[in-house]
C-alpha cells in the first residue's frame, strides 16, 4: 500500500522528516495539532522499521502508509498492528479483508454476534444467504440483504476470471453478506471502505462496459489467477478471457493471447 514510488530512500527520507508538511504550514499550526503531527510522524516511523509490519508498510517508501494506517487505527480505536495487517490496496482502493470487518462488527459491543441464515443448496440456482444480528439495546433482530445466486450472477460475480464463487461460493455469499450487514446498520465501523473480495469484483465487472469506453486494468493477482486456468488447469482460453474483459489495456490484451495451455501429458 506504498503511496510513493521514489526510489531513492535518502530523498524520502528527507521528504518525510521535513517536507510532508511544509515548514511555513507547520509553523502556522496551533502548538497540540503541530505536536500530534509531529509524534504521528515518529511513530509512523518506527512503525516502518519494523519487520512484523506488512512489506508495503516497511522502510521509507512506506512511511506515508503507516500515517494513514495510524489515523484509521486513531478513529476505530484499534491497535495500529491490526489495521496494517488487514488493510489492502486493490485497482488503488484502500478496502477490508472480510474476516476483519465481521471481526469489528462482533466486537463493537453494540450488537450480538454475525450470524447467518441459508436457504437452497449452494451453488444452486436456489441458494441464497443473509448476515443477521439482534441490537442489545432494543433487542431488534436486523436481517441484512439476501445474497442469491441471481444476484451473483447478475453482478458479473460469477463469471469474472478467477472467480472464487465457483469453487467457495458458501463461503464467498457469507463474506459477501456481512458486508451489506455492516453497511446498512453499522457503515461506522467499514469507514466507507468495501471489503477486498467486493473491489476485486467490482473491478472484474466493470470491463462490461461498452469497448472503447474506457480501459480496465486487472489486478496482477487476477492475472495470475487468469494465466493459472489457460496454461495449468485448461479450464478457458486466452480469447475467451479477452473477450469476457472487452476494456483491457492494449497491453494485457497481447501478454493475454500469448498465453497457452501446457499439457503436462504431452
Amino acid at each position: 500500500m506504498s503511496l510513493t514510488t521514489d526510489n531513492n530512500a535518502a530523498e524520502l527520507v528527507a521528504e518525510n522528516q521535513a517536507s510532508i508538511t511544509p515548514p511555513q504550514q507547520l509553523a502556522a499550526l496551533p502548538d497540540a495539532a503541530r505536536e500530534a503531527w509531529e509524534l504521528l510522524q515518529r511513530q509512523a516511523k518506527a512503525y516502518s522499521s519494523s519487520p512484523l509490519v506488512p512489506k508495503d508498510y516497511q522502510g521509507p517508501n512506506g512511511m506515508g502508509s503507516c500515517i494513514i494506517a495510524l489515523d484509521i487505527a486513531q478513529r476505530l480505536n484499534m491497535p495500529p498492528l491490526m489495521v496494517m495487517q488487514n488493510m489492502y490496496v486493490v485497482q488503488g482502493r484502500p478496502s477490508w479483508s472480510s474476516t476483519f470487518l465481521v471481526s469489528c462488527v462482533n466486537a463493537c459491543g453494540r450488537f450480538t454476534a454475525l450470524r447467518y441464515e441459508e436457504r437452497g443448496t449452494p451453488g444452486a440456482d436456489d441458494f441464497a444467504v443473509r448476515a443477521w444480528a439482534e441490537e442489545k439495546r432494543t433487542g431488534e433482530r436486523l436481517n441484512g440483504t439476501w445474497i442469491t445466486w441471481d444476484m451473483v450472477k447478475a453482478e458479473g460475480w460469477l463469471n469474472k476470471s478467477g472467480s472464487k464463487w465457483k469453487t467457495m461460493p458458501e463461503q464467498m455469499s457469507k463474506y459477501r453478506a456481512a458486508a451489506f450487514w455492516c453497511r446498512a446498520y453499522a457503515p461506522e465501523i467499514a469507514m466507507g471502505f468495501h471489503t477486498a473480495d467486493e473491489v476485486e469484483d467490482i473491478a472484474a465487472t466493470t470491463s462490461s462496459a461498452p469497448p472503447g469506453t474506457m480501459t480496465v486494468r486487472l489486478s496482477p493477482k487476477q492475472m495470475k489467477e487468469a494465466q493459472y486456468e489457460v496454461e495449468t488447469m485448461g479450464k478457458t482460453t486466452a480469447a475467451e478471457i479477452i473477450e469476457r474483459n472487452p476494456n483491457l489495456p492494449e497491453d494485457q490484451k497481447l501478454l493475454i493471447a500469448t498465453w497457452e495451455y501446457k499439457d503436462s501429458a504431452a
